[in-house]
């Protein structure tokens, strides 16, 4: 029988610690978003939850991801777990009226926080998963992987939605708090031997390496660019809480419904591509299901309906998983071991800094243009990138990811 990642008992701890990370993050997004909006009933307050979280994770980025090359795989993810705790108590506190001034400026300060803590989880999670696996489970293990964060993506938002609607904010982030907790206890207790530490390296001399191997590689750039600029311009879910209050008269509950959907598509999809990997013309399919997700964010810019809405953003996250397991496989092939740490802090950058400012340019798009036409926008300019891209980029058009195993 074919030996399959999950058997690894280190493979399925880091699983566990994924799953319970993604959870309490995604949680706080949400009952944040509800938080911030209920306060202000500003779209553009909305964006700027995007712009408070990326302007610390761009800054501490390179930085985490030298650390984790150089040092430990694992402690900086500790750390930042912590830190994640600590925040979601804040948070706690915030809800409760227990500190003064404006509590807008406090969810923004709690924000920058959780930017600063992703920084260095990104990095550790992908160098750990390296050093885990096999080269040849690649593939597949990245589709479980997605499989994975992908249900905590849609049992976060959902949770936190619920638990806001029935039992309020302040219980809903101190379940939160609770899961950081313990993804914190599940990567200490992850049995796995790192290997020694690297030679020490001039911080920024080692930062430049990293770049250099990036910009220097058409086809690893080609495919960071394609994400950065189409989540950039697809970045619809921030402004959900401007939709359920204006558009579709939902509580909190349906706010979790819809920031789940595109997850429950994305987790199907994982699925099946962790069973069934896609080797052959896998260039078009990650262009392809690029100009998927955008044209699934056209239609439900379009939509008047809470339940078109939902579909259509489960089918933005099936085409959206598609290119997520896409790109981790060809990230995971491509970048040498000893560098593994810094790759996915430049990646990260790439997608992460592009996530958020994505927030805020819908945010900003939809004070200036309302808020149905920008998120059509958005999908349009997603679609004009994938052509761009295609046309620029032969190398990537043309990709079959079994050449480079």
């Amino acid at each position: 029988m074919k030996k399959t990642p999950l058997i690894s008992p280190a493979f399925a701890e880091l699983l566990a610690f994924r799953i319970l990370i993604v959870l309490s993050y995604q949680m706080v997004a949400v009952i944040v978003g509800w938080h911030i909006y209920e306060l202000t009933h500003d779209p553009l307050a909305l964006g700027l939850i995007g712009l408070a979280e990326v302007i610390p994770y761009f800054s501490c980025a390179l930085f985490a991801g030298y650390a984790v090359d150089h040092h430990s795989r694992r402690m900086f993810a500790v750390l930042a777990c912590v830190l994640l705790v600590m925040n979601s108590a804040l948070l706690v506190a915030v809800s409760m009226g227990l500190l003064p001034g404006d509590a807008t400026h406090w969810i923004y300060c709690s924000v920058m926080l959780m930017g600063a803590a992703r920084a260095f989880i990104g990095p550790s999670y992908n160098a750990l998963f390296a050093l885990i696996l096999r080269r040849e489970q690649y593939a597949r293990a990245s589709g479980i992987s997605s499989s994975v964060f992908q249900i905590g993506a849609v049992l976060g938002p959902a949770l936190g939605g619920v638990l806001v609607a029935v039992t309020g904010k302040a219980v809903a982030y101190s379940v939160a708090t609770a899961l950081a907790l313990l993804a914190t206890i599940a990567l200490l207790l992850l049995r796995i031997k790192e290997p020694p530490s690297a030679a020490s390296v001039p911080v920024f001399t080692s930062i430049y390496e990293g770049l250099r191997f990036v910009f220097s590689n058409k086809l690893m750039l080609s495919a960071m660019s394609l994400d950065m600029f189409a989540v950039l311009f697809g970045g619809a879910v921030s402004m959900l809480p401007a939709f359920i209050h204006e558009i579709y008269h939902y509580g909190a509950e349906g706010l979790g419904l819809l920031r789940a959907s595109p997850a429950v598509g994305a987790m199907l999809v994982g699925l099946v591509l962790a069973k069934h990997p896609i080797n052959r013309h896998a260039g078009r399919w990650l262009l392809g299901s690029v100009a998927g997700f955008g044209v699934c964010i056209i239609g439900f810019g379009l939509s008047q309906h809470f339940w078109l809405a939902g579909l259509l953003l489960m089918f933005s996250g099936i085409f959206d998983g598609i290119s997520v397991v896409m790109r981790t496989t060809i990230y995971q092939l491509i970048t040498p071991d000893d560098m593994r740490g810094r790759i996915s802090a430049i990646n990260g950058i790439f997608i992460g800094s592009s996530n958020e400012l994505g927030a805020f340019e819908s945010g900003l798009a939809a004070r200036l243009m309302g808020l149905v036409p920008s998120v059509i926008f958005g999908g349009v300019m997603t679609l004009l990138v994938v052509g761009t891209v295609a046309k620029v980029s032969p190398k990537l058009r043309k990709l079959e990811l079994h050449l480079l195993h």
